[in-house]
């Protein structure tokens, strides 16, 4: 029996300077803090009840983890089971306002991190007069490079139990990115063709497309556009309206919102072709290259970083600034 995955839930980054990062994430774009700790802070959004970004103060950037949450604690024994069988690096730990996680690195040497039970806070969803930047309400997805983006997907729906709900291929039906989902809209995963394993982005919910405005706004207020990286903008994959930023680190976080629903067990993925200029941008705006080549690297569980490999399919796609 697999593991019952329900979302994504939290991301654990190592940073370079703390204090820059709590300004970017904390007072620039109104993540609320959980907790600080000496070298690290814990920060969600309005919607959440317990923390989903973990910041790690470090020499390097990098990324510790990406952690889903999973139906009961039973369902981290099959974790466990699953890690154990196909012979992967993986271990218990106690997480901070998380009692039990396992830690364990995916087939091509992602970092993951499942929980169950977490400590909840206060309930801020309604409490509006306290919203700080363009309101960043949740997490929602990340990103992922990854040099076999056919394996990468086998494993994590038939391992896992992701759907696909897009796809993109090249006119020779070879497969270059693929979206999938737990909790129901278009991803709580993707995989991007790409020298990996690296983090491509990692994305927030915000409430509307006037807010994916305000953020640029805000940006541009501060006199800090060199943040942004691409957007605003449509997706054509996800139909989401968008906004990629930088952190001081490169991180790249996206704010993101207005994608559709996928729960129906008989939902057709939608495919499309590399070439599409509609696919990354529906308006048909150039993506810039930094989009397809740039990316962070993930922490390995014996310490130093992953070594990357170089994609099983080279080149880029066309329109691209």
């Amino acid at each position: 029996m697999r593991p019952e995955v329900v979302r994504i839930g939290q991301i654990g980054l190592l940073v370079t300077d703390l204090a820059a990062s709590r300004a970017f994430y904390q007072d620039l774009l109104g993540f609320v803090a959980v907790a600080e700790r000496p070298g690290e802070l814990y920060l969600r959004g309005y919607e959440e009840r317990a923390w989903s970004l973990y910041l790690k103060e470090a020499p390097e950037p990098g990324v510790l983890w990406v952690g889903y949450k999973v139906a009961s604690d039973a369902d981290l024994d099959r974790v466990l089971d699953l890690a154990r069988r196909r012979g992967l690096p993986v271990r218990e730990e106690e997480g901070f306002e998380r009692p039990r996680t396992v830690r364990m690195q995916d087939p091509f040497g992602f970092p993951l991190l499942f929980y169950h039970a977490e400590q909840k806070h206060e309930r801020l969803l309604q409490a509006y007069h306290r919203y700080r930047g363009p309101g960043i309400l949740r997490i929602d997805h990340n990103n992922v490079f990854t040099p076999d983006v056919a394996g990468t997907l086998a494993f994590y729906t038939e391992e896992l139990g992701f759907r696909l709900t897009e796809y993109t291929e090249d006119d020779e039906g070879r497969l270059w990115a693929a979206w999938v989902h737990r909790k129901g809209n278009v991803h709580d995963l993707a995989f991007t063709n790409g020298a990996g394993p690296r983090l491509h982005h990692f994305a927030y919910w915000l409430p509307d497309a006037m807010s994916i405005i305000r953020a640029a706004d805000i940006l541009a207020g501060a006199m800090r556009t060199d943040r942004i990286e691409r957007g605003p903008g449509r997706h054509g994959i996800s139909n989401a309206m968008f906004l990629y930023l930088r952190d001081p680190d490169g991180h790249r976080i996206e704010l993101y919102t207005s994608d559709y629903l996928t729960v129906d067990p008989d939902l057709e993925p939608i495919r499309w072709s590399l070439n599409d200029p509609r696919r990354q941008t529906l308006w048909g705006h150039r993506t810039p290259k930094s989009w397809f080549l740039e990316g962070s690297r993930v922490a390995a569980f014996e310490g130093g970083f992953v070594a990357t490999r170089e994609p099983e399919l080279s080149g880029l796609p066309e329109h691209v600034i």
